[in-house]
Order: C-alpha cells, then structure tokens, then sequence
C-alpha cells in the first residue's frame, strides 16, 4: 500500500510506497459472493475452497494491504496452497477507493473497526456466510492481514473475540493504536510506549463485556521496516501477552529459517498463546518463500519479500495441519465457586466425559490439578479477588478449552499503613480536610491543620475506614 490512509484533506503523503496495486480479484479460483449481510462497510466478499471441502473444516479471512485487491493477496501469500494442502476455506475481504482513496482497510477510523460497525461487520458478516456456505466449523475462525490488514486483523481480534480462535497480524499495529488520521501516522512511524496493562486496557474495552477467552496471536515483522516501525512488534507482544495474563520473557526462543527469530509465549496450560516472528533485515512486507518444498509458499511481488514462509508457521499455528496441541474435550460447565475464607477458595464443577483430571487455572496460570470436580487454592490474600478456569486433561495429558472464568473474593481484610503530611493524605482519599483541619476517613479522628508540615500515619483497618496509628503501626 502506498498509504495506510485516507489521502483527505491536510493528510500528507506516507514516505515511500507499501504496497503495489493490482486489479480487482478475478482470477481462477476466487469466487465472487454477494449478499452476504447489510454490509456497512461497502466491502466485496470473496472465497477460495478446495474441491470436496468437508464439513467442520476451519476458516481463515485474509485481509490485503493498501493499493491491492483480494486477488493479489491470493496471488501472492501462499495461503491457498495451504487450503488445498490442510483442508480450509479461505475468505478474502476487498475494499476499494470508494472506502478509501487507497483502497485501505480504515483500521484507525474507530466506525469501522469497532464491533458491529461499518467494514468489521461487514467483515463478520463475510465469515457467517462462509460458515454457512462450507459447513465450517465456528470454533476454527482465524483471521490475518499484511500492513493495513495486518492493523485491521489486530482490530478485528479486540472486537470479535467470540468470532476468532486467532489471528495473525503481518508488519501491522497493536489493537486500537490509532483513532485518527494524525494518530495513525504517529503509529506506524514512532508507536506509543504504553504499558502493557494499557494496552491490554484497549483490547478489554474493545470486546464484548465479560470476556474471558482470548485469540492466539501470531506477531510477524521485519528488523528494516520502516513504514511499519518493528517497535510496534513489541508492543503489540506487550498487549497480547497482557491480554492473556502471561509474562513478557518467551517461554522458549527458536532460530527459524530466513534469518527469523521466532519467540513463544505459553499460556498457562502450557500452549502458545502469542508467537513473535522476528525476520532480520527484511523491510515492509510479508515473509514468503517460493518453491516447492513443504515449508515453502508464495511468489515475490511488490511488498512480498523472499524470506520465510510465514503462512506455512502461521497455519501451523493455528493448528490447521491436523497438529493441534489442544486437546479435543470440551471445556468444564458449570464453574462455581462454593466457598471462601480469608486465605482460600473453594470451587466446583460439572464432570466432563473422558477427562482424567483438571487443570485448575487462576489469573490465566495453572495453579493445581486434581481427579474429582472440585478443588480449594489456598494460601491466598485476604480482601482479594481472584479469577479462575477450568480446562479438562484427557489420557494423553492433553488439556482441552478453559471453561468460562469465575471471580471469588476472599474475606477479611489486610490491614495496611501510611504516613505522609495531612496534605497528602486528603488527596489520596485517606483523610477529608474541613474548616483548614483534617480528619482521618471512616473514623473521623482529627489530625490537625490541613497542609504539608503535620506528618501522620494511618492504619486502613477496613475498607474506607483509618485510624491514626502514629505509635508504630504494624500490618
């Protein structure tokens, strides 16, 4: 794309072109759908499916960049050798210069990219029409993009949650960087350093309330891009892995063809949740790698770089080569908690079908297993919330889907102790001044003048409530 943006009035030109341009898709192979839903987005549906495709089979949605079309990305990518190859049907989502003057994806304009709006939904509507066309399997949705696709994917991962199993996003940006035109800009070339946490914030608020079972993310970027900083590579990992409550540091690092370094991120049960694909010296584009062999795919073109075949290791990420590392039981029902104390929580289930054991999860890492359905973590804070899964174990040691997540609290209440000037304290809600005196909150005792010269500790003995302990308060 030689913009990510619509080119509106005051916009200034991106340095250097991105992606090539091509004309509409109409080669052997695509096929044209129409009436795929409302389609708000003023987007065009188009598929690939291998002859004799079997019911259940998955679904991925590629999404191109700027300048090209459905059929350049099914010229280039690779991915339909794969569909033949694994057994998958492919959408490919057009969009066009009536949306944008450079046929973009709107990744950063929030009335298209936010759930049930504009081109997302019209997206989501394309993926309920495959399913119904193919027989798909609704629990095998995967979704990817390159440049301004690769932006919308990560998108289209935050507000449909429930739609994608994972998604893997090529030389893009994290989830709701950019929300403006200027912000996009500042995005692409000079990301913001957000905190993990803040930029899992992002992709919180972008889902459905409750959310509790997130996509695998697969991360690909080049060490000389510079349309596409490789800073965004990291804090898109940030968000993600904050995302699924896991840490920063791979669990495993592994030296992959094409000069790629490939970093994983394990959720709790052990699995890949985020992979960052890192390819040295490669510019703006995606990773192919033309030939004949197993692990080899795609032609080159404008923006597609002879690499690595990263639509090969992004299919076997998402487990359509059969070699899924997730077990095939379904996720426990009936998740409650049955009890609480100041340091435990007590929690039951239903018994799935030809699970062995379970694995019990809280804040997205395993904390026990056990044989029966029910089970009590100990050794907790007290005053505190915690969120548990359940994931079922069969014979093999394979554990299947979480189950929807529960929070417990438990009881009493840690004490905890401050000291700072009567200023201080009323500013971070620990005491009230009135009439230019000061008074520690809950117990109403007085602390003298309101200012920065009256030092005091308080001792928080319940919720909203302090009292002066200046003697020596222990917690």
């Amino acid at each position: 794309m030689r913009r990510w943006v619509t080119a509106a009035a005051g916009a200034v030109a991106l340095t250097g072109a991105l992606l090539a341009a091509s004309p509409p898709a109409s080669a052997a192979g695509l096929t044209q759908v129409t009436g795929f839903g409302t389609n708000p987005g003023n987007l065009s549906m188009f598929t690939y499916a291998p002859a004799a495709l079997p019911s259940g089979a998955p679904l991925v949605v590629a999404l191109h960049g700027c300048t090209q079309s459905a059929n350049d990305y099914y010229a280039h990518s690779g991915w339909p050798e794969f569909a033949d190859a694994y057994g998958f049907a492919l959408v490919f989502p057009q969009t066009s210069s009536a949306n944008n003057a450079n046929s973009c994806f709107n990744w950063f304009e929030p009335g298209d990219s936010g759930r049930g709006q504009g081109e997302a939904l019209s997206i989501k509507q394309m993926v309920d029409r495959a399913v119904s066309l193919y027989g798909g399997d609704t629990r095998r949705v995967y979704i990817t993009g390159l440049s301004a696709g690769g932006a919308m994917t990560a998108n289209l991962l935050a507000a449909y949650p429930d739609v994608f199993a994972g998604g893997s996003i090529a030389s893009g940006l994290p989830a709701r960087c950019a929300t403006t035109v200027s912000t996009a800009y500042t995005c692409m070339y000079s990301p913001p350093d957000k905190s993990p946490a803040q930029w899992g914030d992002l992709v919180r608020a972008a889902a459905p309330a409750g959310t509790v079972s997130w996509p695998r993310v697969a991360i690909w970027q080049g060490t000389a891009d510079t349309t596409v900083q490789p800073a965004n590579a990291t804090e898109l990992r940030d968000q993600w892995t904050n995302v699924w409550g896991i840490g920063r540091t791979p669990s495993r690092t592994q030296s992959l063809g094409g000069s790629t370094t490939l970093s994983v991120y394990d959720d709790g049960l052990g699995r890949p949740a985020v992979e960052v694909y890192s390819v040295a010296g490669m510019a703006h584009g995606l990773a192919v790698d033309p030939g004949s062999g197993a692990e080899q795919c795609g032609s080159t073109g404008a923006y597609y770089l002879d690499t690595i075949c990263s639509s090969y290791h992004t299919a076997r990420f998402f487990g359509l080569d059969g070699d899924e590392d997730t077990g095939t039981l379904p996720a426990p029902t009936a998740l409650t908690v049955t009890g609480t104390t100041d340091t435990s929580v007590s929690l039951g289930w239903e018994a799935v079908d030809g699970a062995t054991s379970y694995t019990v999860l809280r804040g997205g890492a395993a904390v026990g297993s056990t044989s029966s359905t029910s089970y009590t973590d100990t050794g907790l804070s007290t005053g505190t919330t915690y969120r548990y899964t359940v994931a079922a174990v069969d014979r093999t040691g394979a554990a299947g889907s979480a189950s929807p997540a529960v929070e417990a609290t438990t009881t009493g209440f840690t004490p905890t102790c401050h000291t700072a000037d009567n200023y201080r304290h009323t500013v971070a809600g620990r005491a009230y001044q009135s009439s230019g005196y000061t008074y520690a909150e809950g117990s109403g005792q007085a602390m003298g003048l309101w200012n920065t010269f009256t030092v005091h500790t308080l001792k928080q003995t319940a919720p909203g409530h302090y009292v002066v302990d200046d003697a020596g308060c222990s917690a």
